[in-house]
């Protein structure tokens, strides 16, 4: 299992923006797909955004096309979301998560995860 290390969450108002990284210390993380996924309390975790390792796919939930931009940085070995017009119902625990194969949004396909960050929209 790889180590992953997600961080740039905090308290924003609504409307506002967040970035948040995902970085992995002992591994190359452009090797792999990398996706979003977040969990509210009493809720499902779900997809958010992914990307693949070449970059050519990106998928974003419904709930957040238009507003969420993935991309990855392979000399600082990070992945980004940024995160824009942010609703309360965007407030989460995110969590970044890699593996080999496609972009998806189904958690099932990701053996490796990040511990989280918290991302709360409040006024």
């Amino acid at each position: 299992q790889l180590q992953l290390v997600e961080s740039g969450g905090g308290l924003v108002q609504p409307g506002g923006s967040l970035r948040l990284s995902c970085t992995a210390a002992e591994f190359t993380l452009d090797y792999f797909s990398v996706a979003w996924f977040r969990q509210a309390p009493g809720k499902e975790r779900e997809g958010v955004s992914c990307i693949s390792s070449s970059r050519a796919s990106k998928k974003y939930a419904d709930s957040v096309t238009g507003r969420f931009t993935i991309s990855r940085d392979k000399a600082k070995n990070t992945v980004y979301l940024q995160m824009n017009n942010l609703k309360p119902e965007d407030a989460a625990i995110y969590y970044c998560a890699a593996d080999y194969g496609d972009c998806t949004l189904k958690e099932i396909f990701f053996g490796s995860w990040g511990q989280g960050t918290q991302v709360t929209v409040s006024s």
